[in-house]
């Protein structure tokens, strides 16, 4: 495992668990198109080959002895950009459906807007990959949910393609919320003061295999989230009244 490497600006974090038909795909994808950021792949306690494929690339691999889920995989991200020193970093996910190429226009979003953090919206310009109709009326409730109560508009809130800055990275590599956590991390930023915004970018499907994520897990996933954001706003709201 090489160390972290102080003097640089952008670090790549690419959660992955079980995507070893993929991962160096996805490395060399970005690579050819970011070859100035760092990258770290954090293998989420993988059953497959995913580690392995991943260490021959040569990037650095930060290897979880065992399953923690995507907000754990993404957390133990952030806590090494943070060590880093980094002054932004991006996720991309680990089964190539984040396209790299499209990178600068999150970094030209955050540096433009002066927001914390800048969430790739595959809606906004409607191009590219869609996601599945059951996917999408979970998308659409989320995002209006979270406009109604953060005052920000937010159309993709489940993009876990997003860059953030310095104040994001140590609020994340802090706190990280579990098991599906892109809409809960919007929540969160809010309730800390920070402030997050989109631009369109275009997705692609999965490069090999199935997402874990069926019609059934989504509504469950929306049920879990929605009751998750609507404490959160609570809690927030009791202690500005004890202020």
């Amino acid at each position: 495992m090489r160390h972290c490497q102080s003097d640089a600006s952008l670090l790549i974090i690419v959660p992955a668990y079980n995507e070893a038909g993929q991962i160096v795909q996805v490395i060399e994808n970005i690579r050819a198109h970011v070859p100035q950021a760092d990258i770290v792949v954090v293998n989420d306690g993988s059953k497959d080959d995913t580690l392995e494929r991943a260490q021959q690339t040569g990037v650095t691999v930060l290897d979880l002895p065992y399953n923690l889920g995507i907000g754990g995989a993404v957390q133990t991200g952030y806590r090494y950009a943070l060590r880093g020193n980094y002054d932004m970093a991006v996720q991309i996910d680990g089964d190539g459906q984040h396209d790299p190429a499209e990178l600068g226009k999150l970094v030209r979003a955050l540096s433009e807007s002066g927001a914390d953090m800048a969430v790739g919206s595959r809606f906004l310009d409607k191009q590219g990959y869609q996601s599945t109709r059951t996917r999408l009326i979970g998308i659409r409730f989320l995002s209006m949910l979270v406009s109604s109560l953060t005052g920000r508009k937010a159309t993709d809130t489940t993009s876990g393609f997003r860059i953030c800055g310095r104040r994001a990275i140590a609020l994340f590599a802090d706190r990280y919320p579990t098991d599906y956590p892109e809409v809960e991390a919007l929540m969160l930023m809010h309730k800390h003061g920070l402030r997050f915004v989109e631009c369109p970018v275009s997705m692609r499907p999965r490069l090999h295999g199935r997402s874990s994520i069926t019609a059934l897990k989504s509504v469950y996933y929306m049920i879990k989230v929605t009751l998750a954001i609507l404490l959160l706003q609570s809690r927030r709201r009791s202690a500005e009244e004890a202020v």
